[in-house]
């Protein structure tokens, strides 16, 4: 039995950057040896295990053959005569097709290395085309290496076109899509990801809400860069340079939604988009295993975007009712995250990315003063309860929110 590091920490070593998880591969062993020395298994489509310290996955040395369609559409041998290179040989880039033995000795039959070197994200083998998954994470590979300059070779973009047009992209489950576009949205350019995706042909296959925006005029007032998909994805590039949540990420990418299903007759205006986007937008969650937390967000940023942008004009008792539709007494951290969604749609345009959005500061400033007036001391001081109790804290809340708004 010879164990090798593999994968994603032998890349992430070399590169120089901070290796967040380690993967290993077991070579000329078995289950039954690794049950007996005390491993944990974990797989279900094939042997995986859990160290019985460290509690790092490593992974018995397999081959692949496809037998039918989808990312489940394979048949795994993994015994013990299956070499290091076969196992390697199955793996999607050869930036992570390489491994390390105990010697710290890089094996690396794919050409792994010149590729880091040239920056470049190429495709192990013709067994590429073999499983559709693989359009996904290369995009998302691509979203993860863009600052250091990461490119797709061409060949390997022609094999992603190929597996499009295959139509293998209808077989993978809701619940792979969620996982690897997740992952993507954590990236730092997370609009890479559906950059890639849009090239290939596989966005109008796997989110065609998303393609749709593209080619849909916005008003050149409002929106110098005009194609509604374009302002996607320059909000959605903001917002990952303001904020580090998933969620705020999610919810810039959904947020207009119903711009593509705006009558031909309306255009370049929008009216109404926003209960178009809420509608497509609860297909989409139904269709994908969206987290609820995420969902909620996204949906309040659809409804209310438009509101939020028009702070300055709003009476103190619209905003207590914002203020409220959006939870945020409860949950100020989600309102947070709701006004940093907004600022990207207001900032992820063309020329307006160092405007101040000061709609937001306004916003936070009401909520301090209407989440400062103490329940409590309403209650004692004039014997309030129930409804009673309610309307006053609501009345109270909107004045809060003028004497702060007050000085503008």
């Amino acid at each position: 039995m010879k164990i090798y590091e593999v994968g994603g920490a032998v890349r992430d070593a070399l590169l120089g950057q901070t290796i967040k998880e380690r993967d290993w591969v077991v070579v000329g062993s078995s289950a039954e040896e690794l049950l007996a020395l005390g491993y944990r298994p974990v797989g279900k489509d094939f042997p995986v295990f859990l160290h019985p310290r460290s509690g790092e996955q490593y992974a018995l040395a397999r081959t692949e053959r496809k037998i039918g369609p989808g990312y489940t559409g394979f048949a795994f041998d993994t015994s013990a005569e299956v070499t290091l290179q076969q196992d390697l040989a199955r793996r999607d880039l050869t930036i992570n097709a390489m491994a390390k033995d105990d010697d710290g000795q890089i094996i690396d039959p794919w050409g792994g290395r010149k590729d880091l070197a040239n920056r470049l994200l190429r495709h192990v083998s013709t067994a590429f085309r073999e499983d559709p998954l693989r359009v996904l994470r290369v995009a998302r590979f691509a979203a993860r290496f863009k600052s250091l300059g990461f490119t797709i070779a061409e060949e390997t973009r022609d094999l992603m076109g190929e597996i499009v047009a295959s139509d293998e992209l209808e077989a993978l489950r809701p619940e792979r899509v969620w996982q690897e576009t997740l992952k993507a949205l954590q990236e730092d350019r997370p609009d890479v990801y559906f950059e890639v995706l849009r090239d290939c042909g596989a966005l109008a296959r796997v989110f065609p809400e998303v393609d749709a925006l593209f080619g849909i005029p916005q008003p050149e007032r409002w929106h110098p860069e005009i194609d509604t998909g374009v302002h996607t994805l320059m909000a959605l590039r903001l917002a990952a340079e303001i904020s580090a949540s998933s969620a705020v990420r999610f919810a810039v990418l959904t947020h207009d939604f119903g711009k593509a299903a705006t009558p031909k007759a309306l255009l370049p205006r929008h009216h109404g988009h926003e209960l178009r986007s809420v509608k497509i937008l609860e297909a989409f969650c139904e269709r994908l295993p969206v987290p609820n937390r995420f969902r909620d967000l996204a949906m309040h940023v659809a409804r209310q975007h438009g509101v939020v942008h028009r702070a300055a004009e709003l009476k103190p008792a619209t905003v207590v009712k914002l203020i409220g539709e959006v939870d945020g007494f409860r949950q100020p951290d989600r309102f947070e995250e709701f006004l940093l969604a907004c600022e990207a749609d207001a900032r992820g345009r063309k020329g307006l990315k160092d405007l101040p959005y000061t709609q937001a500061d306004r916003l936070r400033k009401a909520l301090r003063a209407a989440r400062a007036v103490d329940a409590g001391r309403l209650q004692a001081e004039r014997k309030l309860e129930g409804a009673m109790l309610g309307k006053a804290l609501h009345a109270e809340r909107i004045e809060a929110v003028k004497d702060a708004l007050a000085d503008g």
